[in-house]
């Protein structure tokens, strides 16, 4: 982390032509920080502090509306109006910081050095097992010509499978559609399951052709460490958000 309350991921370190990071509780002042919503009030304020502290302007951060859907959408510029429906972007244009927000769910940064391609993608439960993650690489071959093997992809702080039971129906998708899935699925002394978000998401970029070296788990949980992150599950709904975002520089 830096001294702007901002954490950046070790894997991109020795490319100057990408950044890529997430925020924690002490990147902001405002309690609760959002950064959609109905009103520009609800994260107007919020978009402009992040701004100043990446040095571009508010209106290089591109957020979709996330709703755990597996839509994946390609910016070629700044959008005039709101990308809703989505839960990840994906494009080939400097200059624009890609964002998603997360509050326990996994946000996942992918960069192709080789044909300077970018991706930001939000994965809960839903969006995991939906291969979000998968559909966002495949995205980044079949429009812009990215081979797996060059993409490097950070997986950021989200809940962790000490912290992460889940219940039967959760249990069932994840073992339809995740390679390996018993990896991702531990059980308890209670019986009950607990689901590894990381390693599930690992899984689906590894099974589309990442290579395991290109994979940083950052590996803190969003729940257990709520003096750094904010966390749904812990603080209800209503809690603030963190930004992960990535842009290719000029």
């Amino acid at each position: 982390m830096n001294n702007k309350g901002l954490i950046y991921y070790k894997i991109f370190r020795g490319f100057e032509n990408v950044v890529a990071f997430t925020s924690t509780k002490q990147t902001f002042e405002t309690k609760n920080p959002r950064f959609t919503g109905d009103s520009t009030d609800i994260f107007e304020q919020n978009r402009i502090l992040l701004a100043e502290k990446l040095m571009i302007k508010p209106d290089q951060l591109v957020f979709p509306r996330q709703t755990h859907t597996n839509c994946v959408v390609e910016v070629s510029d700044i959008p005039k109006t709101e990308i809703r429906e989505t839960d990840a972007l994906v494009t080939n244009k400097t200059g624009i910081c890609l964002c998603v927000q997360t509050a326990d769910c996994v946000p996942i940064l992918l960069f192709d050095p080789v044909k300077n391609v970018i991706a930001a993608v939000h994965a809960g439960w839903r969006g995991t097992v939906k291969k979000i993650a998968e559909i966002a690489v495949q995205r980044m071959e079949q429009n812009y010509g990215s081979l797996p093997e060059n993409i490097i992809a950070a997986i950021g702080p989200s809940i962790s499978p000490e912290i992460y039971e889940v219940g039967n129906e959760v249990v069932e998708e994840v073992k339809l559609s995740i390679p390996n899935a018993e990896t991702s699925l531990l059980k308890n002394s209670s019986g009950k399951f607990h689901l590894n978000l990381w390693e599930a998401n690992r899984q689906v970029l590894v099974q589309n052709g990442l290579q395991n070296k290109n994979i940083e788990i950052l590996g803190e949980c969003s729940f257990s460490e709520s003096e750094k992150y904010y966390s749904a599950r812990k603080e209800g709904i209503e809690t603030g958000r963190m930004v992960s975002g990535i842009m290719l520089m000029k």
